[in-house]
Parts: C-alpha cells; sequence; structure tokens
C-alpha cells in the first residue's frame, strides 16, 4: 500500500465524518444565517473531498497491480461515500424542505421520515470505522519503520566492528611485514658476512698450504 494513498484516504475519512456530522447539525438550526454558514462550510468540506478523491485516484493508478486493486476497490468505496454526502448537502441546503424530502424519498424508496436520520448515523459510524482502520494501518507501517530503522542501526554498527577489527588486523599485518622485511635484510646481511668469511678461511687455509709447501721443499732441497 502507498503511503501516499494512506495519508489522502486518513485525511478524506476525517473530512467525510466531519462533513456528516455538520450536515446533521445543520438540518437541525433554525436560524437562516447559522445555516448559511454552515451550508458555506460543508460546500467548501465537499470541494476538499473532491479534490482528495481525485488525488487518490492518480495515485492509485500507478502503483503495482497487486496494491492498486486494492486502492482502487477502496476509492470505489469513497466515492460512493462522497455522492452520499452530496445528496445529503442537497438535501440540507435546499430552500424547499417538503421538496427536497420528497425527492430524497423517491430516490430511497422510503417513506419513513427516521431513515434519513439512520442513515447519517450508519455513514457516520462507517466513515469512524475506516478513520480507525486507517490510524491502525498508520500505526502498523510506523511501527514496521522504527523497527527496520532499529536493524538498520544494528546492521551499520556491526559493519563498523567488523571495519575496526579489519582494520586493526591491516595493522598487525601490516606489522608483521615490516617485521619480515628486517629479517630478510638481517638474512641477507649475515649470509654476505658468511660469505665473506669463507672466503677469508679459504684464503688464509690455501696460504698456509703454500707455506707449507714451500717449507717443505726448502728442508729438501738443503
Amino acid at each position: 500500500m502507498s503511503d501516499v494513498f494512506e495519508g489522502y484516504e486518513r485525511q478524506y475519512c476525517e473530512l467525510s465524518t466531519n462533513l456528516s456530522r455538520k450536515c446533521h447539525s445543520a438540518s437541525t438550526l433554525s436560524d437562516a444565517e447559522e445555516k448559511k454558514g454552515k451550508i458555506a462550510e460543508i460546500k467548501s468540506g465537499i470541494d476538499e473531498a473532491d479534490v482528495l478523491i481525485r488525488k487518490m485516484d492518480l495515485e492509485a493508478r500507478s502503483l503495482q497491480p497487486s496494491a492498486k486493486a486494492v486502492c482502487l476497490s477502496k476509492l470505489r468505496e469513497y466515492k460512493s461515500d462522497l455522492n452520499q454526502l452530496k445528496k445529503e448537502f442537497k438535501r440540507v441546503s435546499s430552500t424547499d424542505t417538503k421538496q427536497s424530502s420528497r425527492e430524497d424519498l423517491m430516490e430511497s424508496g422510503m417513506a419513513d421520515p427516521h431513515a434519513v436520520s439512520a442513515d447519517q448515523r450508519g455513514r457516520l459510524a462507517m466513515s469512524v470505522e475506516r478513520l480507525d482502520q486507517s490510524s491502525d494501518r498508520i500505526r502498523e507501517s510506523r511501527r514496521l519503520m522504527l523497527e527496520t530503522e532499529e536493524v538498520g542501526i544494528s546492521i551499520v554498527q556491526d559493519l563498523s566492528q567488523q571495519r575496526q577489527t579489519a582494520l586493526h588486523a591491516h595493522s598487525k599485518l601490516h606489522g608483521v611485514d615490516d617485521a619480515i622485511d628486517k629479517s630478510k635484510k638481517v638474512l641477507t646481511a649475515m649470509s654476505r658476512r658468511m660469505t665473506r668469511n669463507k672466503w677469508i678461511v679459504t684464503s688464509v687455509i690455501v696460504a698456509l698450504i703454500l707455506a707449507i709447501i714451500l717449507i717443505i721443499s726448502y728442508k729438501l732441497s738443503h
């Protein structure tokens, strides 16, 4: 479900509930000026409801097929609800109350004068129920959002710890590399020293052998 659609839906349910109450209130007013002001408020509210319906329609048609079907189904209910509100507004704002009542009775097929009031209560109850459902969905979405945020923070913290561990390991490896380089240099120097000493010893031995040979040869000749 689109968050944008749910926002429009919540606004519409609140507005529909308000309009139902205002229509009921206006129908009981006897003061002409007060009733006129209330009717103006209702007219403005109905215009606002029309705008919200159009916005929900546009948003629903931009969604993926599965979400789109659900939203359009809800939208049909809201359009039907708005049409009922418009009929109620027309009845309340009519200057000829008797004529308006006859038209309402012809449309509804009922002659019970209490039917209109019952219809208002039913529509009001339906609007309040939809408003509660929207509030529940919003609370659930907010809960999921908070849970997702907590999981995201935990993942970021884990990644940060892993990064610190990797940096620490890299630092140790760098130290090991330095130690290996130093060891190589020491071994190379020792190898060179040993090679040089070997040549010195060999040279000494050769010199001694030559000296011995010369001494022996000298003694033999005398």
